[in-house]
């Protein structure tokens, strides 16, 4: 990511996954622990080179959840948040969220035991995370609009 003529304080973008699984009649959205304050994510990271934007939503979903499984390539939405920066500063964050079909949960990955994972309906997702747009993502989301 180059970021040329960018100020400090300019936003940033990420790519987030949506990890789902389909269930009957309903689908369920996993939810990860953030590894500093435990609030409920979605697995989400920078860009990546050679990474399409799905792509690299899918490797970070790989990463902090060891999610593995069929990413859509169309973005079901955007949603920003105030990232805390190594340094203590905050940078504001625009995240692009692509959903991820979880076809298998490795047990061996990088960050593994470092976070908890845990499935909910898409109404208790849409409660347990933080961010005003991404709830409303999570609860509006039918996985026929993108899979």
């Amino acid at each position: 990511m180059r970021l040329d003529g960018a100020g400090k304080r300019d936003p940033r973008t990420q790519f987030a996954a949506l990890p789902f699984r389909r269930r009957k009649s309903d689908v369920e959205i996993l939810l990860a622990s953030s590894r500093d304050t435990g609030r409920w994510i979605i697995p989400k990271g920078w860009p990546m080179d050679g990474k399409t934007p799905a792509e690299a939503a899918a490797q970070e979903a790989w990463e902090e959840a060891g999610i593995r499984g069929v990413v859509s390539e169309t973005c079901a939405g955007f949603y920003s948040y105030m990232k805390k920066m190594p340094d203590g500063e905050s940078q504001p964050c625009i995240v692009a969220v692509f959903p991820i079909e979880v076809r298998k949960l490795d047990e061996d990955y990088p960050e593994a035991g470092m976070r908890k994972l845990k499935w909910f309906s898409l109404r208790k997702a849409g409660a347990r995370v933080e961010e005003p747009e991404l709830k409303r993502i999570i609860r509006n989301f039918s996985p026929g609009k993108y899979m």
